[in-house]
């Protein structure tokens, strides 16, 4: 399987094909349901920087600017963070199968991308409605099947 480099290599590339497909279908999701972008990543952000007391612009379109693209910065190191994990436990696991992979790649996804939100009080999963969990869980679930299929495609190289 290689060595750690290679192993972590792998799970980065593997985390941004899984990115690009949460964010493909998050996206998709928005254009079909006419819905705005949720603004939690900004929020998420905003409170992070505060708490790292880290500036921000005072004038009210480059504070917005610089949000948003510090929630998707976050929202990306997760996703390929998540990735690397993802390749380090396939290594520990025998024959990882298709739903073993997937599964793990959801529930890390799921973690990563909700967990920071829900400790900083940004959202409470608890709140939220079918509509919203599935506007949640679809485009995750996307990401674990692209993250777990090129962990996959490259096991067989």
């Amino acid at each position: 399987m290689g060595g750690l480099r290679t192993r972590v290599a792998r799970g980065a590339v593997a985390g941004a094909v899984g990115t690009l497909a949460l964010d493909t279908t998050t996206y998709l999701d928005m254009a079909l349901r006419k819905r705005p972008a949720s603004s939690t990543p900004e929020r998420t952000a905003e409170l992070l920087a505060s708490r790292l007391r880290l500036p921000l612009p005072e004038d009210p379109a480059r504070r917005e600017a610089r949000l948003t693209g510090m929630g998707a910065v976050l929202g990306t190191a997760a996703g390929v963070s998540a990735g690397v994990v993802l390749a380090l436990l396939r290594e520990r696991w025998r024959t990882p199968g298709w739903a073993t992979s997937t599964g793990a790649a959801w529930v890390l996804a799921m973690l990563v991308g909700n967990g920071p939100m829900t400790l900083l009080g940004v959202t409470d999963p608890r709140t939220w409605s079918a509509t919203d969990w599935a506007a949640d869980v679809l485009p995750h679930l996307a990401y674990a099947a692209a993250a777990a299929a090129t962990l996959r495609a490259f096991e067989a190289t």
